[in-house]
């Protein structure tokens, strides 16, 4: 990332900011903040984690990341800290970037958000503007509050200040609470902080507006100001309206294969209508990864606990759950059974561009696949150490491979999950030489059916084959030499 093409903030007292959460989120705006100008602390209460960073790990894939990591390590723009406190009591503005995971129920499980604010409230030493970066439901704002209010001693504002003890003054004790979810997809977050459609800044004072606007405009984006409550509902809205379009495509594309009719054409033909547009409506096994099936569900519950009716999004939750036994069905259509069958799996992470497989359709489609008796020879480019963690290489059924050709060799069909270039541009004939029944089931339709089809494979895809897939058709094996 150069500076060259980045307006640098000036930095008004030798301010600090605090990231505290050095996750997929916290450690991207920690780097991009740092890039700006500002000097950043980075605070995660894993000391392991911290230590990796500390070296110039960054943990997790993630385009460009890995070299904004080494520059501001070199630069001291950015510092990366396990003492959580001592980083607020430096900072005049934080960000909180630690994890909203989901409760059985659907609901956010706030405890890491509410732990921070604790911490804020212990350690107030002067004004602070305490930023939501993590998404969370509306109202999570006026809880911080009265959170970090209640952790100062449980006294109100203006009071806990005693110059003659040198504690701090009552005005010192002031603070503001603003929110400003993140969009930055995994695969492009580096540049999603530099590039961002929008930026959202939900604040209730004009101190904070103020801070805020004045620390993102040298990005020159347009920015969205609104109270707290709505920029918290923003993010939610967002991602529920992505994954129904996502959901909404998927139903279409089952559809077509009952009619004969082209899912990607279906797509070209209304996404090139302006009030539609043509992202998130690619055909598929649905969408996975942290935040979309677990924004969802929150969004859902949250609107049950004040009684509004989210069935449409209880549906599109469904659509979503549905994709696996839907390209399951397509392998056993294509292999009749799979108990002893070798395939080849193509792709883990959730999405191409990182090696995230939280709540990856892959790893849900390989716990099928390990069930059926079938043998399953694994290649990620990015992905494939954090799958080792679920699926130990000691799994009985599971090798893994060093490249899409070696997760080829004598499969007798190769299953693609994630659409990753790499596989985009794979030699079908080396592929195709290498498998003993060459036959592709294509989950992300990557390939071009004509192509695919000219070099010798049986292909099958999703909303592109009509009634090819239940067929009849078989495929003899190769004759050996």
């Amino acid at each position: 990332m150069s500076n060259n093409s980045i307006p640098q903030v000036s930095i008004s007292s030798g301010a600090t900011i605090t990231v505290l959460g050095l996750g997929h989120i916290g450690l991207p705006t920690a780097l991009g903040l740092a890039e700006l100008g500002w000097q950043v602390i980075g605070a995660d209460d894993d000391a392991r984690k911290v230590g990796l960073i500390r070296s110039g790990d960054p943990i997790f894939f993630e385009p460009g990341l890995s070299e904004l990591l080494s520059k501001h390590l070199a630069s001291g723009k950015f510092q990366p800290v396990e003492d959580v406190e001592a980083a607020v009591r430096k900072a005049s503005i934080i960000f909180i970037c630690v994890g909203t995971p989901q409760k059985p129920n659907g609901q956010a499980d706030l405890a890491q958000v509410e732990a921070v604010a604790r911490v804020v409230g212990r350690n107030l030493n002067g004004y602070k503007l305490i930023v939501e970066k993590s998404t969370v439901p509306a109202i999570t704002a006026q809880w911080l509050r009265r959170t970090i209010v209640r952790y100062n001693g449980g006294k109100p504002l203006g009071t806990a200040g005693d110059s003659a003890t040198g504690s701090p003054s009552a005005a010192d004790l002031d603070f503001d609470i603003a929110s400003n979810p993140e969009f930055l997809r995994e695969g492009k977050a580096v540049e999603d902080f530099f590039h961002p459609d929008r930026i959202v800044c939900g604040v209730d004072s004009e101190r904070a507006r103020k801070i805020l606007t004045d620390l993102y405009s040298p990005l020159g984006r347009p920015i969205v100001v609104t109270d707290t409550s709505t920029a918290e509902l923003i993010k939610h809205a967002a991602n529920a309206f992505l994954s129904t379009k996502i959901s909404f495509i998927n139903m279409v594309s089952d559809l077509c294969e009952k009619v004969g009719a082209d899912v990607t054409a279906v797509t070209r033909g209304i996404g090139l209508d302006s009030r539609i547009g043509p992202q998130f409506l690619d055909a598929g096994i649905g969408y996975g990864g942290y935040c979309f099936p677990k924004d969802l569900r929150a969004f859902i519950h949250l609107a049950e606990e004040h009684g509004v009716n989210f069935s449409l999004l209880q549906e599109v939750e469904r659509v979503n759950q549905r994709r696996v036994d839907i390209f399951i069905r397509k392998v056993h259509e294509a292999l009749w059974t799979l108990r002893g069958k070798t395939l080849g799996i193509l792709g883990l992470a959730f999405k191409p561009g990182t090696d995230d497989i939280r709540e990856a359709v892959s790893l849900k489609i390989i716990q099928v696949l390990l069930e059926e008796g079938s043998q399953l020879r694994l290649y990620d480019p990015q992905a494939m150490a954090i799958t080792q963690t679920v699926f130990p290489p000691s799994t009985a059924g599971i090798t893994y491979c060093s490249s899409a050709y070696d997760a080829a060799k004598g499969a007798q069909a190769l299953l693609l999950l994630t659409e990753w270039e790499e596989f985009r541009n794979l030699d079908l004939a080396r592929v195709h030489d290498l498998m003993e029944v060459p036959i592709i089931v294509d989950g992300r339709n990557l390939f071009n059916p004509v192509a695919v089809r000219k070099a010798g494979f049986e292909y099958v895809s999703m909303g592109r084959d009509g009634s090819r897939a239940s067929s009849g058709r078989t495929h003899a094996l190769k004759p050996t030499a």
